[in-house]
């Protein structure tokens, strides 16, 4: 895969000037990164379209981080190489940074900082207008939900408030390109719910997300395309769809069938449907059964991750510091 040309230039933000991007928001190239003797990102390569909604999937310790840090200029790359709209990630980092949003797994805004003042400041260190940042952060605000809590500490806004504002903070220059860590890591159902809500309507107005995440369910909902990360390397990239068409062996048909001493649910598998309702029918008969409806039943994302990754469900779902 190689880095493609520039073909167009579009502003970025408030205050910024233009710069070149491609039809590629992101274009990774042999990425790799090691710390002493950990290999913890081994030689990726992807790209992620302008637009759309790229989740990294993997359990912890996968490497998704070290990513995301090496992308947003955080950590320098021990080897590869990528662009980021349109940037050489080696020698361009400051200029990436002035251009994109991250939002870390844990936050970085100010406790003692009132929700109103945090916005204020971070408008300051991307250098938004003085004239703009008033009116930027109280829209922000209302964007958000959070405009009655204006004057409110950061430490004493909930866990879900203060996911929201971080995210507030990171988009107060209107970057093209938004890195989310673990978005919704910690957050209660509801808090998680509208997190999610948010990425989409962001997705709408033309953001670039990335995100990194553990949840297959949350990849399922919110992502174009998925990346399956594990042990520092990219097993597969498509979209949902893609994985689960790769994963799946035959079809497998669920049966409502009665009769006898009651009724029940049973699966069958053939090469087609029409295999799998031929087993599923003749079993009804010599059970003396009658078949009362037929699904037919998909691979799941999980199903996809299993077979693609030799990895159980179980990994996935534990969480950082648990076995």
């Amino acid at each position: 895969m190689g880095l493609v040309p520039l073909l167009r230039r579009l502003p970025l933000g408030t205050g910024q000037r233009a710069v070149s991007v491609t039809m590629f928001a992101i274009e990774v190239e042999g990425l790799t990164k090691r710390y002493g003797n950990l290999l913890a990102v081994d030689h990726i390569s992807f790209e992620v379209r302008a637009g759309e909604v790229f989740a990294l999937l993997g359990p912890n310790g996968a490497g998704k981080t070290t990513t995301i840090r090496m992308l947003t200029g955080l950590a320098r790359p021990t080897a590869g190489r990528a662009r980021v709209l349109g940037l050489d990630l080696l020698t361009e980092a400051a200029r990436i940074k002035k251009r994109i949003g991250v939002v870390p797994e844990r936050s970085n805004l100010y406790d003692e900082l009132s929700a109103f003042d945090n916005l204020i400041f971070a408008m300051q260190l991307y250098g938004v207008p003085r004239r703009e940042r008033k009116r930027r952060a109280e829209e922000l605000l209302e964007q958000f939900r959070l405009g009655d809590k204006r004057d409110v500490p950061f430490a004493r806004l909930s866990r879900g408030m203060r996911r929201a504002l971080t995210v507030a903070a990171a988009l107060v220059h209107r970057p093209r390109l938004l890195f989310l860590d673990e978005p919704t890591v910690g957050l209660d159902v509801v808090s998680a719910h509208g997190l999610r809500a948010l990425i989409g309507r962001l997705r709408e107005e033309g953001v670039t997300i990335f995100l990194t995440t553990h949840y297959m369910e949350e990849a399922e909902r919110l992502a174009d395309r998925v990346a399956l990360l594990v042990r520092g390397r990219i097993v597969a990239v498509d979209t949902v769809d893609g994985l689960k068409s790769r994963a799946q062996q035959g079809v497998t048909v669920e049966v409502h069938v009665q009769g006898g001493s009651g009724e029940e649910w049973l699966r069958f598998q053939g090469e087609d449907v029409e295999a799998a309702l031929r087993v599923a029918l003749a079993h009804a008969e010599a059970e003396g059964k009658r078949i009362v409806s037929v699904n037919t039943l998909r691979p799941t994302l999980e199903d996809a991750f299993i077979q693609l990754t030799g990895l159980s469900a179980e990994v996935m779902r534990a969480e950082k510091g648990k076995p």
